[in-house]
């Protein structure tokens, strides 16, 4: 018998455990994770039983009678154990809309986990949306590279890094995150007039949080930092959170020593390295620089889809 339940913090232990045990969930659903930014959502997550044992959890928030999957996180959707058949997982849609039409909610916005980040195959939600009428309203794109079947870095790249090499560029870990962000704040300033999404403060807390999981990677010459890319680490994946050179790093092809060294030296043991988003607005608009830098280390396209269905 299936039961869903509300998420309060006296399930805080419980939830993170069925994450770390989950068949597609990764640190961002650790409620340590989820709840930094607590203060800017409404949660309205949930907890889902089978026979009294969790099962699945699904990490959401309200906004009026919408219902979304967690408008925080890049990447949302059921999180599910091994248990999780086809069949039970219709069974949960149904529990959940159910329970959401009684709530007052009319609609669902909802971002499943992409392929990339699943332990064992865990499309049986993309399934459910289809049977409940989900259209895909979103569809962003990343920049991949799996380990397995890598391609060779194209000609500019290569250049880049051959110049960062011969001007001594040393790439090392680096705790530094204060002159990272200085870097980063003033690329998005100039570039687009925007901000990081996480403050300094925030980034920081998040590191203290999940040392082992989130890391920066400095770029510098004669101890002066000219870049980083600060990485998010999973079972499976590798993702680039923040990417950002100076000037001069701009100039010397930094970045591209930096991933160089990523990909090919510090996490080759790691089956896929993501770039990121190239894409804003849904989808609808592609930053077609951005995804030819990624595109020319090897990389290419996964998707990150956003589906809706109303109840």
């Amino acid at each position: 018998m299936l039961e869903l339940k509300k998420y309060t913090v006296s399930s805080k232990d419980e939830w993170n455990d069925f994450i770390d045990k989950s068949r597609n969930g990764t640190f961002l659903f650790n409620r340590d994770y989820m709840d930094y930014h607590s203060d800017r959502f409404q949660d309205n997550s949930f907890l889902i039983y089978n026979d009294g044992k969790l099962c699945a959890v699904l990490p959401a928030n309200r906004v009026d009678d919408v219902l979304y999957s967690h408008q925080g996180l890049t990447y949302g959707g059921f999180i599910i154990s091994a248990e999780i058949t086809l069949r039970k997982m219709l069974d949960i849609f149904n529990l959940l809309n159910k329970e959401l039409k009684d709530l007052g909610f009319l609609k669902v916005i909802y971002k499943p986990v992409p392929s990339i980040y699943h332990q064992t195959p865990a499309e049986e939600d993309l399934y459910a949306l289809f049977k409940n009428n989900a259209k895909i309203t979103g569809r962003n794109i990343s920049s991949t590279i799996f380990q397995n079947s890598k391609m060779a870095f194209k000609k500019l790249r290569r250049h880049g890094i051959n110049k960062a090499i011969k001007n001594n560029i040393i790439v090392s870990e680096s705790e530094d995150y204060a002159k990272f962000w200085e870097i980063l704040s003033e690329n998005l300033k100039h570039k687009h007039r925007i901000a990081p999404v996480h403050s300094l403060d925030e980034i920081c807390f998040l590191h203290s949080k999940f040392p082992r999981y989130i890391k920066l990677y400095m770029a510098y010459k004669e101890d002066v930092a000219l870049g980083g890319v600060l990485v998010y680490i999973t079972k499976k994946v590798v993702h680039t959170q923040y990417i950002s050179a100076n000037s001069m790093g701009k100039e010397l092809g930094v970045l591209d020593l930096l991933f160089d060294y990523l990909i090919n030296t510090e996490y080759t043991d790691v089956p896929v390295f993501d770039f990121g988003q190239s894409t804003e607005q849904k989808g609808q608009y592609l930053n077609e620089g951005l995804i030819f830098q990624k595109e020319g280390f090897g990389a290419r396209a996964i998707v990150y889809d956003i589906y809706e269905y109303d109840l």
